[in-house]
């Protein structure tokens, strides 16, 4: 057996920066976990999951329960029974997972406190709605399960705790930049 001792204050001033930069994670995770959110708002924007695919529309029960909410709205019915044309504007331009707005705004910067927690070695990126999970894993809902409900991904996990490899690249170049003393935000591009 034998020894090797580093004797090099290069290396040993490179190993021992990474070892401050290893001891203080918090920065580089509360930078991923912001990024996380902003990504989640820019999916409910343009309704596209983590893997670029397009979430499924809105489903026959749920445009007629939109239009049956316009047409209980002042304005939104004209005498003859047809919708008013703001009713019909406001209808073809309706989101989907977009009714009231609060799963979406669960991701916004004054509400980091409930969805985003930080410590220094741990994100995390979630939400406080009793409902979220269903719209982003997908599955049954509704009296006696009889709803199905598409998954529209909207974080970046997967049912099964893995991140879209594309988001995962993502964070593990970012921590590897900041253990390096290259990181420059923002990550995300």
């Amino acid at each position: 057996m034998f020894t090797i001792e580093v004797q090099d204050n290069g290396v040993q001033a490179a190993l021992q920066a990474i070892a401050k930069r290893a001891s203080n994670m918090q920065p580089i995770l509360q930078a991923i976990g912001e990024e996380i959110m902003e990504r989640t708002k820019e999916r409910f924007a343009t309704g596209t999951g983590p893997d670029g695919q397009r979430w499924q529309g809105n489903s026959m029960a749920t445009i007629q329960a939109l239009i049956a909410g316009a047409r209980g709205k002042k304005g939104g019915v004209l005498k003859n029974g047809n919708l008013s044309k703001k009713a019909q504007t406001s209808l073809a331009g309706k989101k989907v997972l977009i009714d009231t707005g609060s799963l979406e705004k669960e991701f916004s910067p004054t509400n980091k406190g409930k969805t985003l927690t930080v410590t220094n070695n741990s994100v995390t990126v979630g939400s406080t709605m009793k409902y979220s999970a269903i719209h982003q894993f997908g599955g049954k809902a509704g009296k006696g399960k009889t709803v199905t409900i598409p998954a529209r991904p909207f974080l970046p996990i997967k049912q099964n705790g893995e991140l879209y490899p594309a988001e995962r690249t993502k964070i593990l170049d970012a921590l590897n930049d900041y253990l390096a003393g290259k990181y420059k935000a923002p990550f995300w591009s």
